[in-house]
């Protein structure tokens, strides 16, 4: 069966949030099949430890696309320990060249508490202007809540939080059911 005669995947809404020394990045739990919710408790947010070094990833896509990226992150990350910047664009230039990984389908934010990058399948590594990103079908409606909170008093997290719920209660393929992790520099 090809590949678009599978009916159409949507759900994930992942938001990074920096603020105040420390990184929040956070992901529904919904994932629907055309107009049908499969699962509502998926987590889609992944705490990552490569030789100590602690990294937070949040993906959209296809599941198992996401899973391969975030393996291989796990390996630059070992063979550039400390270094997220480096290890992301090296992920991003296998993404970019490699035929295998040119066919997959996801999207990832990832902090190791001090930056923030959001890194695609076009060979972006991007940084946030405003110290937001968010990504996957209820992204602009996240991104959007996050960036008329920033210069209130919340913390990153109840921005992340706020911003989540909001994006909830707009988009069809995100639920409230949030994985929450949290890092600092």
């Amino acid at each position: 069966m090809a590949r678009e005669e599978f009916p159409g995947w949507h759900g994930t809404t992942i938001i990074g949030v920096k603020k105040a020394g420390e990184v929040v990045i956070a992901g529904d739990g919904q994932v629907s099949l055309g107009q049908t919710v499969i699962k509502g408790t998926a987590r889609k947010v992944r705490r990552l430890s490569p030789g100590g070094f602690d990294v937070v990833a949040g993906f959209a896509g296809s599941t198992a696309d996401a899973f391969t990226l975030l393996e291989r992150l796990e390996t630059k990350l070992e063979a550039t320990p400390g270094q997220l910047a480096r290890a992301s664009v090296e992920l991003a230039k296998d993404w970019r060249t490699d035929k295998y990984l040119q066919k997959l389908e996801a999207m990832l934010i990832v902090s190791d508490g001090a930056d923030i990058f959001v890194i695609t399948g076009a060979g972006d590594v991007l940084e946030p202007e405003h110290d937001v990103a968010a990504i996957g079908s209820g992204g602009n409606y996240a991104l959007a809540a996050a960036r008329g909170l920033m210069d209130s008093d919340r913390s990153a997290e109840d921005v992340a939080r706020d911003a989540m719920a909001i994006a909830a209660d707009i988009c069809v393929y995100t639920n409230g059911n949030l994985t929450v992790e949290k890092i600092t520099a």
